[in-house]
């Protein structure tokens, strides 16, 4: 059997093995050894019954060699399988699938060029296709295939016009990089099937692989992914009939096991394993980000020029003289910001909200970006430092090693003229929003499985409706009953158990809200690039968490019809103010006005922003706010999170006074202090796990993703209890009071706000009320 050549760094374990006469027994052990490369995950989207996680760890377990994920003209779920791979320990192979005419393809890049190459051709094929869909010829492929390995799966029958698509496949697949699938279909004729493979191999002069095509990472998933068939064909189980896969052999299986099912043909397990081998070589750790190079004045570096606007933008903002405290920030968070080597994005993010204001378009930075003093003399953001105490390290740390990533509110009715003006700057090639992955959530996971299970419109929709959109699953027993539905008929054990399966399982990629992508070489040899169903919108296959995994950096375009409202208003005032005077703008309106606040407590907010729904309003007058940070406050805690965790009472009787405000210790003090003891924030949570819980700084950051992935698969929050709880009882902490403080941060993973968050939208409460 032909070999595929292996870097001299890493010598192949079976370079000196004989290539004839019979198997040594040394040889015959090796062949144990057993690399997938056929996997095809939920990102096929209503196919793959189980993550790429899960696939990775899996492989893991059962002793792969290395592991493949495979998906149908797709890169979406490589990411996760690359975070999962590298924590484990196991190589990973990037891979894909290719559908095309009357032929399939599985293809492996074995370096960053062959991996830029695949990238661009399925950016090719989704371009000319509407969104989901990839349209790709066979001449494609034979124009990107330099240093990609590829697996051609051969079809039911092997005709003429497939031969001569094998034939073009080896013209250009050389150097021994073209294989033949060998599968078992556990039909009966095995054997067979395997012969006819056997002699097309000979006749064509390709070796096989060993594959198994594997859909889900266990056997017990065959039950969903029966029902992810009926899903995807619009039918229930009852009448799916031969759209069923016969049998649930297509999971990943013990080594030993493939080895007694390929007995007569070890080398096609040996493959397998010198092509993972080969192509695990690469991987995404290798793809260099490249920020794009802004342009600076003539002689000025990019952190020279950054200074500069900083210095400027002070000086705008602060006419009676710079404060020494924000002085130091600014000092503080320009060193860090040189050091971490992000210049170029401060100055494209300057660049976007001087378009926006050259056009009249009224903006403001929010989230972490509220924390940078630089970000409000730069006029990204409109939160004085001097006015709340922010910390920077939440938006920008050495230790976190993250990309910063700012959020920018424009004016609803004028967003797309920001867009496009990107489009225009960088090019399609260059600039793309990030996806977001649509997940099954409560309703949605009961709908669709319910339908498929068989179960009566009528049914379904009392269960859907009874759920409420932020919980998982379908209820306990006892809710059940309350709403008519045997917990103990079958069906419903069955949809209950499925539905949680499906829980966080991609339905579809859609475009994010406005997260941009920019890059200074092609973004389309990082990651593929699709249309969006929008016009004019095209969209990467990663969404936001994919693209902090890899390091690349995102700038968030967003509409905000309050702004709107508020740029209209502006322009009324502003008509009437003598020209000798500052124009009003959402930084210098009047911070205390007294009136303001009466009106606030009174709750008479209809038509101001954040603060006009029904539960905003019961909660003003007991709140009572009467300054910019009790407004803050306002916002964070009528939110699911804080209710959840039981925040939001022991909150409101501290600050009447019915309730006695204590710590128990000073370290505590400091980070709930100002929350009267109750932490309402992400930043108070990862804080207090520091100091109360012995967490490390990357810990915490864990945490805080664990909090924020309440979306995600499988939820890791409650894989902290026992870290949080038994740090803080050694470290000192009564049990009641570490089970409480778990359960308030547990409502976070619900929805809670960032500090920085709140106050930016705290602004425009207090500015559409003023």
């Amino acid at each position: 059997m032909p070999e595929i050549p292996a870097p001299k760094s890493r010598p192949h374990p079976w370079s000196k093995r004989p290539t004839s006469g019979a198997d040594p027994p040394a040889f015959r052990r090796a062949a144990l050894s057993y690399a997938e490369l056929h996997t095809t995950s939920n990102f096929t989207f209503l196919t793959g019954a189980s993550h790429p996680e899960e696939f990775v760890e899996q492989a893991a377990a059962l002793g792969h060699r290395a592991i493949a994920i495979t998906d149908r003209n797709s890169l979406a779920g490589i990411v996760r399988a690359h975070v999962a791979a590298k924590e484990i320990g196991i190589p990973l192979v990037i891979g894909c699938r290719l559908e095309l005419p009357e032929l399939s393809l599985l293809v492996y890049p074995t370096n960053r060029a062959s991996y830029a190459r695949l990238c661009r051709l399925l950016t090719i094929g989704k371009r000319r296709a509407e969104k989901g869909s990839c349209h790709l010829t066979l001449h494609d492929v034979l124009e990107h295939a330099d240093d990609l390995l590829a697996v051609t799966v051969p079809p039911a029958v092997v005709d003429q016009a497939y031969l001569e698509k094998l034939a073009g496949l080896a013209s250009v697949f050389t150097g021994h990089r073209l294989s033949l699938a060998a599968s078992r279909r556990y039909d009966g004729h095995d054997d067979e099937h395997l012969r006819r493979l056997v002699d097309l191999a000979r006749h064509t002069g390709i070796p096989l692989v060993a594959t198994n095509d594997v859909h889900y990472h266990v056997p017990e998933r065959r039950a969903l992914h029966d029902v992810l068939a009926c899903i995807r064909h619009g039918c229930t189980i009852q009448s799916a009939g031969f759209r069923l896969a016969p049998h649930a052999e297509r999971c990943l299986k013990p080594p030993e096991q493939l080895a007694d099912f390929f007995d007569a043909y070890p080398r096609a397990l040996a493959r397998g394993v010198e092509i993972a081998e080969r192509a695990s070589a690469f991987s995404l750790d290798e793809l260099c980000y490249e920020y794009p190079e802004e342009v600076c004045p003539p002689g000025r570096t990019p952190m020279q020029h950054l200074r500069d606007l900083t210095a400027r933008g002070a000086r705008e903002r602060y006419p009676r003289g710079i404060p020494d405290a924000v002085r130091d920030r600014i000092a503080h968070e320009l060193k860090l910001i040189d050091e971490l080597r992000y210049p170029s994005y401060f100055l494209t993010v300057h660049d976007i909200v001087r378009f926006a204001r050259s056009r009249d378009i009224l903006c403001q930075g929010r989230g972490a970006a509220a924390n940078s003093a630089v970000c409000y003399c730069l006029g990204v953001t409109a939160v004085d430092p001097d006015r709340i105490d922010l910390l920077f390290e939440r938006f920008i740390s050495k230790e976190r090693d993250e990309p910063p990533d700012i959020d920018i509110d424009f004016e609803h009715e004028r967003r797309e003229e920001v867009i496009q003006y990107i489009y225009g700057k960088y090019g399609r090639d260059r600039a793309a929003l990030t996806a977001e992955v649509i997940s099954y959530r409560g309703r949605s996971a009961v709908r669709e499985v319910g339908k498929a299970l068989g179960l009566s419109l009528d049914c379904v929709d009392r269960l859907a409706r009874n759920i409420d959109w932020w919980h998982d699953g379908v209820g306990q027993p006892e809710q059940l009953r309350d709403i008519g539905i045997d917990p103990d008929d079958p069906s419903i054990r069955r949809l209950r158990v499925l539905s949680q399966e499906i829980l966080g399982f991609p339905r579809h990629l859609s475009q994010h809200v406005g997260g941009f992508v920019i890059t200074q070489r092609p973004l389309c040899e990082l990651v593929p690039i699709e249309n969006a169903a929008m016009p004019d919108r095209t969209v990467i296959e990663w969404d936001k968490d994919d693209i902090d995994a890899v390091g690349m950096l995102k700038v968030d375009v967003l509409g905000l019809g309050m702004l709107t409202c508020i740029r209209k208003a502006f322009e009324f005032l502003n008509a009437e103010r003598p020209a000798s005077e500052a124009p009003i703008a959402l930084h210098n309106v009047p911070p205390r006005d007294p009136l303001v606040y009466d009106m606030i407590c009174a709750a008479d907010t209809i038509g101001v922003f954040q603060i006009e729904s029904r539960a905003q309003m019961s909660m003003l007058p007991r709140l009572r706010p009467r300054n910019f940070y009790d407004l803050v406050i306002e916002v964070a805690i009528v939110r699911p999170g804080p209710i959840q965790g039981d925040m939001v009472h022991p909150y409101l009787r501290r600050r009447n006074g019915e309730e006695p405000v204590t710590y128990p210790d000073e370290r505590v003090r400091k980070v709930l202090g100002k929350t009267l003891g109750v932490p309402l924030f992400q930043e108070q949570a990862m804080s207090l796990a520091i100091v109360a819980a012995g967490f490390t700084a990357g810990e915490a950051d864990q945490l805080r993703r664990a909090m924020a992935a309440w979306k995600r698969r499988g939820n890791k929050f409650e894989q902290f209890r026992h870290r949080f709880l038994n740090g803080m009882i050694d470290n000192g902490y009564d049990p009641d009071f570490a089970d409480r403080c778990f359960r308030q941060l547990k409502g976070f993973s619900e929805y809670g706000f960032p500090e920085s968050h709140a106050a930016s939208f705290a602004l425009l409460v207090y500015v559409s009320s003023w």
